[in-house]
């Protein structure tokens, strides 16, 4: 199961015979000099396999299986590439079905052939799967995330779709959670409203399969902490970096101190880069701060009213900016 893409926490007891591969201990030695590491040569333009040290033909009539990547076709002519599409790991079955071209001159048959051709061949699951993947990676590129977030949260998606496991949640739902996943696994968080900003569902909705999820698959998920999202926030707040600085400080005294205890990371975030903002004299709006963060301007003023009131405890053996005299009264 190690080497299968967020496995089960507790995997299934595997039942039946197990397979029987082929030995690929086999090999071919030239019975004229038996030689232990023979020197075989693929001859392609005659076709035959031929010993390198003493010429015997050991076959004949071999297929050229190198890949034919130089090809000069251009859109008016036919492509003599006999070279398909790079398989897909994310895909099952061996993707070098059989594909009827649409061109025959414009009499229209071979475009009706190929439409006819692809309903044949059409596998409900694959398909299924690929809108999928689009819709992922059009998320992924919604919020700004890398391929490599939105590969991992196929990965995840493809294994939820194995195991039947999330049976009559909308696949939206499903893409969101695990978009959310790989989000947290690669370290670069992103919120639940965030998330909720780029789909049509729930917040609740979103956490319930989240929550199924974990407990179901083997993930490196850790816990959201204020600090994970302080530079992303600062940074669209066109802040600087003293400030930033200034508020992962904060972030920390006061969750030392327990002053912001119960509320959540985004929160305790929101407020210290407002009350950072105010230290150095580029004090932001609680409107702004609650634009960029998805924390409402009330949860930021409550918040700032409790850190006012231990100002001197957290402002005690550090100095930032102007002071405790630029802190506007709550």
């Amino acid at each position: 199961m190690s080497n299968i893409p967020f496995p089960r926490l507790q995997p299934a007891v595997e039942q039946g015979p197990k397979q029987v591969l082929p030995d690929l201990n086999i090999r071919l030695i030239c019975p004229d000099c038996k030689n232990t590491t023979p020197n075989i040569i693929e001859e392609f333009a005659s076709g035959d396999l031929v010993c390198g040290d003493c010429g015997l033909v050991l076959g004949d009539r071999i297929i050229d299986t190198r890949s034919e990547w130089r090809t000069f076709a251009n859109d008016e002519g036919d492509d003599p590439s006999r070279v398909g599409a790079a398989a897909d790991p994310l895909l099952d079955g061996s993707q070098l079905d059989t594909i009827i071209s649409r061109r025959d001159g414009g009499s229209g048959t071979a475009r009706d052939l190929n439409k006819v051709h692809g309903r044949a061949n059409a596998i409900k699951g694959e398909k299924n799967l690929v809108q999928a993947y689009k819709e992922i990676a059009a998320m992924a590129d919604a919020i700004g995330l890398t391929r490599l977030i939105a590969d991992i949260a196929k990965q995840l998606y493809k294994r939820v779709e194995e195991e039947k496991l999330l049976r009559g949640k909308s696949t939206e739902s499903i893409i969101a959670a695990c978009i959310f996943i790989a989000c947290r696994q690669e370290n670069v968080p992103r919120t639940f409203k965030e998330i909720c900003a780029i789909t049509r569902v729930p917040k609740k909705e979103i956490g319930r399969c989240f929550k199924t999820l974990i407990r179901t698959f083997e993930t490196n998920v850790t816990t959201m902490t204020s600090e994970d999202l302080m530079s992303r926030f600062c940074s669209r707040l066109h802040l600087r970096m003293e400030i930033q600085k200034a508020a992962l400080d904060l972030t920390i005294t006061t969750k030392s101190l327990g002053t912001l205890e119960g509320k959540s990371p985004v929160s305790v975030a929101a407020a210290c880069i407002y009350m950072a903002s105010c230290l150095y004299n580029q004090p932001q709006s609680t409107k702004d701060v609650a634009q960029v963060t998805g924390v409402s301007e009330v949860t930021i003023k409550n918040s700032y009213k409790l850190l006012f009131a231990v100002r001197e405890k957290l402002l005690s053996d550090k100095k930032y900016g102007g002071g405790i005299e630029n802190l506007p009264s709550p």
